[in-house]
This record gives C-alpha cells, structure tokens and sequence, in this order.
C-alpha cells in the first residue's frame, strides 16, 4: 500500500509540475530573458511557452521576437503579448494587432505596442500615429 502511495505521489508530482499553462509574470522582480533589464512595463511585456512547458518571460515585445532568432521556432507552444490597453493581461500573439509608434515608448527603443483588438490599434494610430501590422507582418518586419 505504501509503496502505492509513493508511486501516486510521484505520478501527481510530475502531472503538475509539466503543465501546459503560462506562468505569471513577476513584474518588479523577473528579469527579461533576452536583455536581462527587470520586467516592469505591464504594457509592453511578452512570454512565450515551449511545447515542454517551459516558459520564457521578456521587458517587451521586441526582446521576444530578437531571441526567438536564436531558437528552433518549432519549439515554441505559444506566444503571449502584453494588451496594452489592459496592462498586465497576456493575449496570444498572433491574435494580437500591433501598433508601431514614436509617440508610445517601449521599453527597448522599438515603439511597438500590442492591443486585443485592430479597432483598439487603429484608435491609438488615430490619436498616436503609426504603423499598424498583424502577427504575421511583425514576424517578416524582424526576419523569423
């Protein structure tokens, strides 16, 4: 019986330990992962998760994309970006609508913010100006 136990113990230990969800990133105390600043921009962070469950955090968008240039792209489970309209709140990337602007900063100089929706980045282009790109034209702008 005991050794039953033990055995679910592990079983149990190892179930949790490998789960295919996203940490929170500790804003104030987590270092980004590719330029090692402290994460403290809730606007503007990123995270991805490989298919292994591990998970990568980032001070913003921009780091994300530059490190993903030195890793097996076929690696990577999701992309998660900051909603700038809801700082703090990860959506996955390639839903997101991204507005490049030189009137909103980011954290690494590249002026790229991600909103949930193309109706809330096209309200910060009217107010901001800007390029607007999906996912997909972000990914060719940085070369993956």
């Amino acid at each position: 019986m005991k050794k039953h136990i033990v055995v679910l113990t592990i079983f149990l230990m190892t179930l949790v330990g490998c789960t295919n969800t996203p940490k929170s990133i500790s804003y104030g105390s987590e270092g980004c992962h590719f330029c090692s600043m402290t994460i403290v921009d809730k606007q503007h962070a990123a995270q991805f998760m490989t298919k292994k469950g591990r998970t990568y955090s980032f001070d913003a968008i921009e780091c994300m994309l530059n490190h993903v240039k030195e890793i097996d792209m076929n690696d990577v489970e999701t992309f998660l970006v900051n909603d700038y309209q809801n700082p703090g709140e990860l959506i996955e990337a390639n839903k997101a609508t991204y507005l490049i602007s030189k009137n909103m900063p980011s954290p690494m100089g590249e002026f790229l913010s991600a909103f949930s929706t193309q109706g809330a980045a096209e309200t910060a282009q009217k107010e901001n100006e800007g390029d607007i790109f999906s996912w997909q034209e972000l990914r060719k702008r940085f070369k993956l």
